[in-house]
């Protein structure tokens, strides 16, 4: 189990370097820095296609990790419900962005097509995390079996994942369409209204996906509230939404940041990073609702 241990916490940090790496990608407008080439790299040697060839082998490298530790899992904690079910989303969305990235290279893809990508990203990244912490639980490391969330809450936990991939995907619509400065000033576009008739399509999406962050932001602070209110004696459900509070509340803080250092890179790709930490967070409390179900349904 130890060595399964170090491969799942391995296997997640290159998940996250995956995903980041994937949104400095776009940023930099590197995808095409190897050429119309799929999987190997041709070309002049350039800053893009390093940025391009080093996703790629960080890409390739996550996936062996991962198809190890799905395999490991199935074998060694197979018996626990989720496991198998998780082992093959973790590996079937990482295939499946992998592909995508290929289709994008050799052929023209539309960015709302590309936008994809990074939330697909997300699923196997949310799906591994998931496996860490069941195997971080049968020793009881991690533990929250007398937890049991009620059904509003299981509610509000099931629509904000949804929710929040539909804010991920404008946000990587943003990226792609290089939308990301289409405002100059922060939290309106260009000193005006929220919304305006005389927006061009780059700042409706660039706006959009303003609104529909600022909605998951206070969304989450009201779970918060909540939270404080109904489950005041359990740390996992208090300190766990708290953190997960915190890091909303910071990517929301580094999309200002990014407007008001005019597209700074590193902003940015900490902006991507904040934004996964959370849903992967989001997932696990996906994770404790369907095991109330089923005690609930034993009772």
């Amino acid at each position: 189990m130890k060595f399964l241990k170090y491969l799942s916490v391995l296997s997640t940090l290159a998940m996250i370097f995956v995903l980041v790496g994937g949104a400095l990608v776009t940023k930099t407008e590197s995808g095409m820095g190897c050429g119309a080439n799929w999987p190997f790299c041709y070309g002049a040697w350039s800053m893009e296609m390093l940025i391009e060839l080093s996703h790629r082998i960080v890409s390739s490298g996550a996936g062996l990790l991962v198809l190890l530790l799905s395999i490991i899992s199935w074998k060694k904690i197979g018996h626990i419900r989720e496991t198998k079910f998780l082992a093959f989303v973790s590996i079937f969305f990482l295939v499946a962005q992998g592909l995508i990235g290929a289709a994008a290279v050799l052929w023209s893809q539309s960015d709302f097509i590309l936008a994809l990508h990074f939330g697909i990203s997300l699923i196997s990244f949310a799906a591994v995390l998931l496996l860490t912490l069941l195997i971080f639980e049968v020793d009881q490391k991690f533990d929250a079996d007398s937890l049991i969330i009620s059904s509003s809450f299981r509610k509000q936990f099931v629509w904000l994942t949804i929710y929040i991939m539909v804010v991920v995907y404008t946000g990587a619509l943003v990226r792609h369409m290089d939308s990301s400065l289409a405002c100059t000033s922060w939290p309106f576009c260009d000193g005006g209204q929220p919304l305006s008739l005389d927006y061009h399509l780059g700042q409706w999406v660039h706006m959009g996906h303003r609104v529909l962050a600022g909605i998951a932001f206070v969304w989450t602070w009201v779970i918060f509230f909540k939270i404080r209110r109904h489950y005041r004696n359990s740390r996992v459900m208090k300190q766990g939404w708290g953190i997960a509070t915190t890091f909303i509340t910071i990517q929301v803080m580094l999309g200002a940041l990014v407007i008001f250092t005019t597209g700074n890179l590193f902003i940015a790709l900490l902006h991507a990073l904040f934004i996964t930490l959370f849903f992967g967070l989001l997932c696990y409390y996906l994770l404790l609702s369907y095991r109330s179900i089923k005690k609930t349904l034993k009772k």
